[in-house]
């Protein structure tokens, strides 16, 4: 293991912003991460760092999750359990799993980020989270460096949400992911533009996969060409009873199905673009023009600058429309 003393971390976020990290290293092997473990310094952890904003410089040691490896873990009848390590890119896995067949995973294409992010983050898109499909993880404390396996219920999933934002953020390593997965497809195309994109093509997690990524790719920015960490803010959810308030004012006010019979969600984006922020550029931040969910770094603007653009925004919703949106992305 390799410790380098005040590296710039701008090539470990997507939103290209510069911050120097105290301490950093990679950690390739569990080995690394034990002897990272015994360093006397504050720890940090950092996988893709594609849904991180950084204010500042970070006095800690900052550990990049760099550990690779995919495998067929298991079969029980048609299901089929994949496991991979957690510094493997998440779409990296995605086109491994379809390229062997393995379906419910197709949905959540072009995801950023790496596969031991994705469960903190519960990841979601077009109809699937990853709840839906997940089995188990396998994370080492920071305190102790022992490892603990955690199974589904033990994440507590929610929207964009598990237990490792919450009581436990900051205290676990996640080494591996397994996903649990099948040989026979139960396709999910009601969403977004999927069936619209397949048109006349045969419905397979191939060409699901496919439809997601031109979707994906034509509504949200490349973070190589210009800094974003692609969704900032969460979807709200409200009462119904707010929802139908709000329809007085805003007939045209879209909703979703929250899951819960007395909530709806209604999307940030919307709200954002109606507060007419949509487009906006205050010097080297802004909000994205064809997504308003999306802000971005032209190229010279800091962590700061991001954040108070996106509290900015916040309040904007707030007083138009009585709604607290919250960012969906990790503030440091």
């Amino acid at each position: 293991m390799v410790i380098l003393h005040h590296h710039s971390l701008r090539a470990y976020n997507s939103f290209g912003i510069e911050s120097i990290a105290r301490r950093f290293t990679e950690v390739k092997t569990l080995s690394d991460l034990e002897s990272a473990l015994n360093e006397p310094y504050p720890l940090r952890i950092l996988g893709g760092g594609s849904n991180v904003l950084l204010t500042g410089d970070v006095d800690a040691l900052v550990i990049h999750n760099a550990l690779k490896g995919i495998e067929l873990f298991g079969t029980k009848g048609d299901d089929v359990f994949v496991k991979a390590a957690g510094g493997e890119l998440w779409h990296d896995l995605v086109l491994w799993c379809i390229e062997r067949g393995y379906a419910g995973i197709e949905n959540l294409s072009l995801i950023p980020g790496s596969v031991g992010a994705a469960p903190i983050q519960n990841i979601g898109a077009y109809g699937v989270e990853l709840e839906n499909l997940f089995y188990s993880l396998e994370a080492v404390e920071l305190a102790s460096g022992e490892i603990h396996n955690f199974g589904l219920e033990d994440c507590r999933f929610g929207y964009r949400d598990s237990i490792f934002k919450q009581e436990l953020k900051g205290k676990y390593f996640i080494n591996a992911v397994t996903l649990r997965l099948g040989k026979k497809p139960v396709f999910n195309t009601s969403y977004g533009d999927i069936q619209k994109i397949l048109g006349d093509k045969p419905l397979s997690i191939k060409n699901i996969s496919d439809a997601v990524i031109q979707i994906r790719s034509s509504k949200l920015p490349n973070p190589k060409e210009i800094g974003n960490a692609g969704s900032f803010f969460k979807n709200p959810v409200i009462l119904k009873s707010q929802f139908q308030a709000l329809l007085e004012s805003y007939a045209s006010l879209p909703s979703y199905a929250s899951g819960d019979e007395d909530t709806v969600k209604i999307p940030a984006g919307w709200l954002i673009e109606q507060a007419g922020w949509k487009g906006r550029r205050i010097g080297e931040v802004g909000v994205h023009a064809q997504q308003a969910l999306v802000l971005l770094n032209y190229g010279k603007g800091k962590g700061r600058d991001i954040l108070n653009l996106a509290k900015e925004v916040q309040v904007a919703i707030l007083e138009k429309f009585g709604i607290n949106i919250e960012p969906e992305v990790n503030i440091w």
